[in-house]
Order: structure tokens, then sequence, then C-alpha cells
């Protein structure tokens, strides 16, 4: 199989002449927070699957909405038509905002969802008589996908050098990441700090800007970084104060990774543009959405065809992806998901001492359900052993660079955490 898939499959984010003697590991199944390879092997799921699975693998109540779905309608466009399972997720995504974000734009991963709140951000101005607002700010480090658009507003050299000649133009202002305080600096004083720089630029640049793009308290693709969510609410006054949109890449942080259900939440703001994606369908089915305002909306209702937001995907609002997500929404409030959390998250931070008192870890750091540190190391192929050698301790954990960092299931028990940290540090020992 390893032979077959190295041949026939071009993996994304990698290198493939690697496989020739790192060999691809081949799952033949997944139960709860648990992956088992054709060879019997197991591997708990600690990044959760690039971030995607919440409620563990075969969820049996996901799976029952699906298998129920499946008897009525698996998909139809959504050009001229609709069905109960999209009406319903988006009005009750609606009320999860308190009905502050109550229009829904449907697509299938996180970079196209991206690309659908810039288009709409910049055909909203054009439709409003600014067109010359068609400029993007974005974070130092700041990460949103890797097609073209996304990848304009992205900040991370290793995916955006390359392809730099195909990318529209975008300004980063610096990130509110505490990792970059000044020192006796708080990490309250350095979000201050970096708001300060995103007015100053505002101020003068206002005028050509269509909207600011952030992550919210986590930047995930540049290395976790975390940062006070006082900088969002200041962000939010900023946008506000100079007319300019605010979109929230919530991709990755959303659906309670952070500790509360949506990461603004945090700063008690909303943004014009809310981008969901990845736990959305807790990682079973592709799904992502873009919630915007009456006030962005309206800007497109009218009776010409070019007022009208021109953008589709052919599985937009798919309605076996929409079960998925109702039945992920189910279990939020079923099993009171947030406040399950909240006791993992204090079961493993108490875990975890050992890691963040370890002679190798940097900046050990935590934010809901996510947790990471830097290793010292001069070594580019660290990443590459520290996944192999975890894979030896029965753990899936991908290194982004030098960063190690857990997203594991929600359901993840006490046992498992305890191996998690177990493990990780017998890897650390021996990189």
């Amino acid at each position: 199989m390893h032979d077959r898939s190295r041949k026939a499959v071009w993996h994304p984010c990698t290198q493939m002449k690697q496989h020739e003697t790192l060999p691809l590991i081949t799952i033949s199944r997944g139960e709860g927070a648990w992956l088992y390879g054709v060879d019997g092997k197991r591997y708990l799921d600690a990044i959760g699957s690039w971030w995607v699975n919440l409620f563990g693998h075969g969820n049996s109540r996901i799976n029952a909405a699906l298998f129920d779905q499946l008897d009525k309608l698996e998909h139809v466009m959504l050009a001229g038509f609709t069905h109960e399972p999209v009406v319903k997720l988006s009005e009750r995504l609606t009320d999860l905002t308190g009905s502050n974000l109550g229009h829904c734009f449907y697509s299938s991963d996180g970079a196209s969802a991206i690309e659908t709140a810039l288009k709409m951000s910049f055909h909203y101005w054009r439709n409003s008589g600014h067109p010359e607002k068609n400029h993007f700010i974005s974070l130092q480090n700041g990460y949103h996908g890797e097609t073209l658009g996304a990848l304009s507003v992205t900040d991370v050299g290793l995916f955006k050098d390359t392809y730099m000649p195909l990318l529209r133009p975008s300004t980063q202002v610096p990130t509110p990441d505490w990792r970059y305080a000044l020192e006796g600096e708080t990490a309250r004083d350095h979000a201050l700090r970096a708001a300060a720089a995103l007015e100053t630029h505002v101020a003068t640049r206002h005028g050509e800007t269509a909207a600011l793009i952030v992550e919210p308290l986590v930047q995930g693709a540049a290395g976790m970084g975390m940062y006070h969510p006082d900088y969002l609410k200041l962000a939010r006054e900023i946008c506000t104060r100079y007319g300019i949109h605010l979109i929230a890449d919530e991709i990755a942080v959303g659906f309670g990774r952070t500790g509360t259900l949506f990461a603004c939440e945090q700063a008690d703001i909303w943004p014009d543009f809310l981008c969901l994606g990845k736990g959305l369908s807790a990682g079973y089915l592709p799904l992502s959405v873009v919630m915007t305002t009456e006030k962005v909306y309206h800007a497109f209702y009218g009776d010409e065809t070019t007022l009208a937001f021109l953008h589709s995907h052919t599985h937009a609002g798919n309605a076996l992806a929409c079960r998925a997500a109702l039945a992920t929404l189910d279990i939020f409030e079923q099993d009171e998901i947030i406040t399950a959390n909240r006791f993992k998250a204090k079961y493993l931070n108490e875990a975890v001492v050992p890691i963040a008192c370890h002679a190798k870890a940097k900046n050990f750091r935590n934010c809901g359900m996510i947790w990471a540190f830097e290793v010292e190391t001069e070594d580019s192929a660290f990443p590459r052993k520290f996944f192999q050698a975890a894979l030896e301790q029965e753990l899936s954990l991908r290194p982004l660079g030098n960063t190690v960092y857990f997203m594991p299931p929600y359901i993840i028990n006490q046992q498992e955490m305890d191996l998690l940290v177990a493990g990780t540090l017998r890897v650390l020992e021996s990189c």
C-alpha cells in the first residue's frame, strides 16, 4: 500500500522523495481518539487529523445522522434550490452568534471560505461606491490558506515565497503574539502595542483598505502563536472607527478550540465576516461557511445581476456535510462540551508540567484545547524525526517547524492524556 500510494497519490505539503525511505502510514480505520494502521499498530490522534476531528473517529451519533440523511438526499446544487439541512444549520449558526451574523455563504474548505470573505468585502465596497477600497491588511506570521487570494494575505514564507509573482500585494502589521513581547512586557502590554501599530497604519491607509483579516487568539500554522484578547477588542474598534471590515478567520480556532465556542467571544466582539470550517463538521466531510451581517448582505440585494455576489462552489451547502454539522452542534449542546473541555484542559495543564519544565521545551503555552511549545534545534530534519519518534510512542504528532503542539479530539480521556504526556517526554529525550 505504501508504494502504491507513493506512486499514485501526490500528498499535500510533502516532499514526495522523502517517502522513498520514510514509509507512509496506511490507516485502515479510526475509533475514538485512535487511528489504526493496516499492520495493527495504533496512534493517538493528538492533532485531530489536522485540527478537524472534535468528537473522535467513528462517532456513533454523527454516523447515525449521516445514515439517516443518505436515505433522503446526498446533494443538490444550492443555486436555485435549497434543502432542510442547510436551512437548519444556517439558523442554528445565526442563533449561536446572537443573530449578530445572520447570513451564511457555504464552501468546502478553509481557504475557499477565506477567498469568499475577501471577495465579498471587496465587492461590498464596489457596490457601495468605493472601488478604491481593495487592499487588505493581515498580521505578521498570519496564515489563511494556500489558494492565491488566501495566500496573498498569508505571511508564512514557506507557503508564500514560491508563488509570490502570482499574488496580490497586501500589508502585514505587527503580530500581537506574546512571544514577540519586549523584555518586561506582559502579553496584554504587547497586544496593546501591536494594536497601536495597527491604528497608525489604518489611520493613513483606510481610504484604500477593504478589510483587516486575523486569526483570533491563536495564529495556527505560524507555530501556534497566542495573544491577549484585548487585541481583538481594539482591532474591532479601529476597524469600526476608520470604516474597514474585520474578517475573523476561525477556521482552526472555532468550535471550542480556544475555550469558547468562537474565539471572538473572549473579546466580546463580532467581526463583519466570520469564517468557519474544520471542526464545523467534526472532520467528517468538507464544509466551511462565511457568516456576515445584514449590512453587508443588503449591499448585494437588488435587481441588477452585477450587484449579486458572483461566487460559487459546486458542493456548497452539501446536504450530507450540513447534516454532519448539525449532529456536531447537537453534541456540543447535549454534552455541554465547552464546560467539559475546561475540566480536561485543567487536567492536561497539570499533567504537562514536566514538559513545560523540560530543558528542551521553550515558550510552553495553552489556550483552551490547544497546547504548544518550541524545541530549540538547528536540525532542519527535526519535524520529520520528531514525527517518526512520536509514532513509535503511539502518538500522531506533526510539528510546525520546531513547534510541537497538541490539538486532540475533545473525547480524549485522562488515560490518553497521560499517555500523550509520557510519550512526548520520551520523544523529547530521544530527539
